[in-house]
C-alpha cells in the first residue's frame, strides 16, 4: 500500500492561522460562529505556550493545512488513567476525500498510546450522520450509557 500524501503533525506557530480558519470552519459548520470567540493569541497563548492546555495535530496535504484535531487530556479517572478527549476534529470540505480524516485519527490512536490512555472520547453533533459514519469506520463505538450535559454558568449561555 503506498504511503498516504497526508502528513500529520503537531502544530506550530507558522500554522496559526491555518488552524484558527479550520476552527471557523467548524463553527460555521456546527452553527456556533456567532459565539466563537477564539484568536491567534489565544492558539499561541494556551495551546504553544510554557504549559499548554490543548494540544492540535495538524493533516498537511503538500504544504497546505487541511485538518485539525485539537484534544486535551484528563489525567484520570475512575481506572487512574488518562482519558485523550478530541474536542475538534475538522477537515477543510475540499480535501474530504484525501484521507485526512482518518489519518487524524490514526495519530490521536498513537498519541493516546504513547501517554497511556486506554480510550479517547468526544461528542458528536447529533446531527452529523457523516461524520457517525466515519467515527464508525475508524472502529468508534457509541456510548449508549452515558448522554451528554451542560450547565451554562453566567449570562453569556442563559
Amino acid at each position: 500500500m503506498p504511503a498516504s500524501p497526508v502528513i500529520v503533525r503537531p502544530f506550530k506557530r507558522d500554522d496559526v492561522a491555518c488552524v484558527l480558519r479550520l476552527m471557523r470552519g467548524l463553527a460555521v459548520f456546527e452553527a456556533y460562529i456567532d459565539a466563537f470567540r477564539v484568536t491567534e493569541s489565544d492558539l499561541i497563548e494556551h495551546g504553544l505556550g510554557d504549559n499548554p492546555r490543548f494540544g492540535v495535530l495538524v493533516a498537511e496535504f503538500g504544504s497546505r493545512v487541511i485538518g485539525i484535531a485539537v484534544h486535551y487530556v484528563i489525567p484520570w479517572t475512575y481506572d487512574l488513567k488518562p482519558t485523550l478527549v478530541l474536542k475538534e476534529l475538522f477537515v477543510d470540505e475540499t480535501a474530504r476525500s484525501l484521507g485526512a480524516g482518518a489519518a487524524l485519527i490514526d495519530a490521536l490512536k498513537r498519541h493516546a498510546a504513547a501517554i497511556g490512555a486506554p480510550r479517547i472520547e468526544w461528542s458528536v453533533l447529533a446531527s452529523n450522520e457523516n461524520a457517525k459514519r466515519f467515527y464508525l469506520r475508524q472502529g468508534a463505538i457509541h456510548d449508549a450509557i452515558w448522554e451528554p450535559w451542560t450547565l451554562p454558568i453566567g449570562t453569556d449561555e442563559t
